[in-house]
């Protein structure tokens, strides 16, 4: 009460606008509990109206400035040594609250105990000695939010090396993780592996005396993803050099090799040694090289890589685009199947949102249900009759009768699962093949945080028009694609071989 009396006491209580009515019918609105005083007992009567009457009338304080957002709120810069102090460090975690709280539409995916977790949270802040201590606190709160758009956030942290072992070693071999161990899928430092005695298909199930699945927990703990696909699909990535539980420069770690298993000693590459890190260099580019090489060629298939679209029209002038592009849909028309690889962030959103839409697609492509927030009552979202598909005069429907394949993993985030909703409702014929995606669909919204942290998530609902939920879940698949060890082994890629023996 006393509280509440201090915060309150230069207030403007005299409230003189009109509370704005709320004419939205169709409204998402499970986020929004005000339990934490209408039901609160330590709470007067008098008190609670008064919590009420503000709510009520909060536009009587005014929002932002009409062409800003939540994006262009005060920063509070210290350096990066510095601890915040205490009020800063109370921001901090006060405008984390206020985003789950009125700015984050999937609150009501996030674990039902974070309230409790996030007034611990909230003592551990008080009491952080360092700015490490409380990047931690940081770090814990916003993995909380579970969604692949706040994976940003571990990035910026300035002890992050320490925070989550990532120093100054790498591994002298490259892996990926399957179910509860690291395969070793090539080696970087042939003869420190061999030193090791550790070859290309060993499976390491521990490291330092943690289980693979151990250090997975704990990573989670501190990075926000969606799912757990998105997750090792991140702690496998080598160049993010996360998978490591300590900060030593030589691991214990237990290996299966075939039907052996033993204990052996590595030594990781120091990123100091200007050679080893040059070799290490050369091995991340030529590896991503592969990948972005990646094809799949075959006479009686079009294939669309969704980060290679724009180079149809590079060199094309504007009066001449709808021309070209007719012209390579019409002639993927004539194919016997026509595959859209969407394992990538687009890179020209004009592709499947206009031109495939255009070409193939009935004038009605009503593929999903999108939220935003509801300014005429904080903490809910309203549905937007957004644009699924431009207004085209004279709009014809070219009906594709083929098949239609829509390829995709956990880097098919954002963007890539919107366009990829949208393709399945064009090609109702379509199979989505691949693993679970990213399941972080929808505006990106930033928040600054003190200590130049911008916090970043997902800051729009997306659901298919029954209702069923994307966010954490990701797209529909018709086929799980799961990848065995061997498959990982020889570079296989499975959903072409499916795509493939599906022509034949």
């Amino acid at each position: 009460m006393k509280l509440i009396k201090k915060l309150t006491q230069n207030l403007n209580t005299t409230f003189s606008a009109t509370p704005i009515a709320d004419d939205q019918k169709d409204i998402l609105s499970v986020n929004q509990n005000f339990d934490w005083y209408q039901k609160n007992k330590k709470i007067t009567a008098e008190n609670k109206t008064l919590l009420n009457n503000i709510y009520k009338n909060r536009f009587d304080y005014g929002l932002l400035k009409e062409g800003t957002s939540v994006s262009d709120e005060k920063k509070y810069p210290f350096s990066k040594q510095e601890n915040l102090p205490l009020q800063y460090r109370l921001l901090a975690l006060a405008k984390i609250q206020g985003t789950v709280d009125y700015l984050f539409p999937h609150k009501y995916l996030m674990d039902k105990n974070f309230d409790s977790f996030f007034n611990n949270l909230l003592n551990e802040a008080v009491k952080s000695p360092s700015r490490k201590d409380f990047e931690i606190v940081l770090a814990k709160a916003v993995s909380q939010f579970r969604d692949s758009h706040a994976i940003s956030f571990y990035r910026q942290l300035n002890y992050k090396d320490q925070i989550l072992f990532n120093i100054s070693y790498y591994s002298p071999f490259d892996f990926q993780i399957v179910n509860d161990h690291l395969l070793v899928t090539n080696l970087i430092f042939p003869e420190i592996c061999a030193k090791a005695k550790i070859k290309v298909g060993d499976k390491i199930t521990e490291i330092n005396g943690k289980s693979i699945s151990q250090i997975i927990n704990e990573k989670s703990k501190l990075i926000s993803v969606s799912n757990r696909q998105k997750l090792l699909f991140v702690l496998s990535k080598y160049e993010n050099n996360l998978i490591w539980p300590d900060n030593l420069s030589e691991k214990t770690v237990k290996v299966r090799s075939g039907s052996q298993k033993f204990s052996t000693e590595i030594a990781l590459i120091n990123t100091t040694d200007k050679s080893q890190v040059a070799q290490l260099a050369d091995y991340v580019n030529n590896k991503n090289r592969k990948i972005e090489s990646r094809r799949l060629v075959h006479k009686d298939i079009a294939y669309f890589k969704i980060n290679e679209t724009l180079k149809f029209i590079n060199d094309v002038k504007d009066d001449r685009i709808d021309a070209v592009m007719d012209s390579i849909l019409s002639n993927a028309s004539q194919k016997k199947a026509i595959v859209f690889d969407m394992r990538a962030y687009p890179d020209w959103g004009g592709f499947a949102y206009h031109y495939v839409y255009k070409y193939f697609s009935p004038k009605e492509n009503y593929f999903g249900k999108y939220y935003k927030p509801n300014l005429k009552n904080i903490g809910t979202f309203s549905y937007k009759d957004y644009d699924y598909f431009p207004v085209i005069p004279s709009k014809t429907t070219h009906f594709y009768k083929g098949k239609v394949f829509i390829l995709v993993n956990p880097e098919t985030r954002s963007a890539s699962e919107w366009y990829s909703m949208s393709l399945q409702k064009i090609f109702p014929q379509s199979l989505t093949i691949g693993q679970q995606t990213s399941g972080a669909d929808g505006d990106l919204v930033k928040v600054n945080l003190p200590g130049d942290y911008i916090l970043e998530f997902t800051g729009n609902g997306i659901f298919y028009p029954d209702n069923s939920q994307t966010q954490q879940v990701g797209i529909r698949i018709n086929e799980l694609i799961k990848y065995k060890d061997q498959d990982i082994l020889e570079n296989r890629d499975l959903e072409f071989e499916r795509v493939l023996n599906s022509v034949k």
